[in-house]
């Protein structure tokens, strides 16, 4: 089996890996190739990083062999599946291949747990050292962190890579244990987020391939094991005020034959994509946890985002005045975002806004905003949505 042969096995596990995939038409001037046909062949994806570029990322395994056998998982121990390894050198030389023939443009790098954390890790690191210093490599590179993983390993993991992250799978010990039986939720997954935080606030940063820490990120499964969305954004809240994590992913969980959980039906996708727009309001738009509403069993509506449920429980009788609102108030009305959030206040600088038509031109969607604003005093007439 040839280096290109192996990517292709390996990367068959990658759906369940999310990373900054986004989804991408053929008719976007992002796209540099046609996606589709590579993703045919080779695991590429278009990604969005987390300076707003979009790329087309390469994301492979070191290897597809793991001596964890987690309930959900397709490369897990014991189960009846070809399998690859690739060398550092073979992978380093096939990455930039595919880099040179402009097919790829950055590299997200997991592995099955193969020998243990520790010397997973070091072919990991080995992958990347090869890249920056053989071949010169300046594209993005995600690096995974491996369960049970050195703190020199995570320094120097952290000196190669643009982003690193580990998988917590679970938003506590009791899920996790569910999922990976094997796993220890605090020493093996939460040790290396923590190593993360303590390199960034002791260690300089000018060892590092472009004298700056990479950002860091974590995984769940959701839906296999009974967790709630409280659970899981409760934990994100908590990783993002100790960690200072930037992303997190929610992975829907998948069944997959010849594992434990393959008679187990599939999660919702709109219970991830929720939990996606939960998370980006903790994140970009100054909601705090205790604003978000759960039904009886700790989940978010299906039916209507987060924010919306929100400005419906605050925002009906007290709406936002537009000419006066902070940017904060202003980034809490549905159909507003940070963008035009600010065209709001600059345009404010020049005299009233007067009417609809004009915060139409900023953008907004005042299908979505006019139910929960005034304009110079006046509620704007709106149009009730459909649901």
């Amino acid at each position: 089996m040839d280096v290109f042969d192996k990517i292709k096995l390996t990367g068959l596990n990658m759906p369940f890996e999310a990373a900054e995939d986004i989804q991408c038409s053929r008719q976007s001037p992002d796209c540099a190739v046609d996606l589709d046909v590579i993703r045919s062949i080779f695991p590429v994806t278009q990604a969005r990083l987390p300076n707003g570029q979009t790329i087309p990322l390469l994301k492979t395994m070191q290897t597809s062999v793991c001596e964890k056998d987690c309930y959900y998982c397709c490369f897990r121990s014991g189960r009846d599946t070809p399998r690859a390894s690739l060398l550092p050198d073979e992978l380093a030389s096939a990455v930039d291949r595919f880099t040179r023939a402009g097919l790829a443009k950055g590299l997200f790098l997991s592995s099955g747990l193969a020998g243990g954390g520790v010397r997973t890790q070091d072919r990991l690191i080995a992958t990347a050292e090869i890249l920056r210093q053989k071949y010169h490599y300046q594209e993005y590179i995600h690096l995974k962190i491996m369960p049970g993983a050195e703190k020199d390993q995570v320094l120097r993991a952290m000196q190669l890579a643009d982003r690193v992250s580990i998988n917590l799978e679970g938003p506590n010990e009791i899920s996790l244990r569910r999922l990976a039986p094997h796993k220890s939720f605090f020493s093996e997954l939460l040790g290396p987020l923590k190593m993360i935080e303590d390199i960034r606030q002791t260690e300089s940063p000018h060892l590092a391939w472009n004298r700056r820490w990479p950002s860091s990120c974590t995984q769940f499964v959701i839906g296999a094991v009974g967790e709630s969305d409280a659970d899981l954004l409760h934990t994100t809240v908590k990783l993002k005020q100790r960690f200072h994590i930037t992303r997190a992913y929610y992975s829907k969980f998948s069944p997959v034959i010849h594992t434990p959980f393959e008679n187990l039906p599939p999660a919702s996708s709109w219970r991830q994509h929720r939990l996606y727009q939960a998370f980006f309001l903790l994140r970009d738009y100054h909601f705090n946890y205790e604003e978000l509403a759960f039904d009886s069993g700790g989940n978010l509506n299906l039916e209507k985002d987060p924010k919306l449920v929100w400005a419906e429980c605050h925002l009906h009788e007290t709406p936002v005045e537009i000419n006066t609102a902070d940017y904060t108030q202003l980034l809490k009305v549905p159909g507003i975002g940070s963008i035009s959030a600010k065209k709001i206040l600059l345009a404010r600088t020049y005299g009233i806004i007067r009417d609809v038509h004009t915060l139409q031109k900023m953008g907004i969607i005042t299908a979505r905003a006019s139910k929960f604003i005034l304009i110079n005093g006046h509620r704007p007439p709106y149009q009730p949505v459909l649901l």
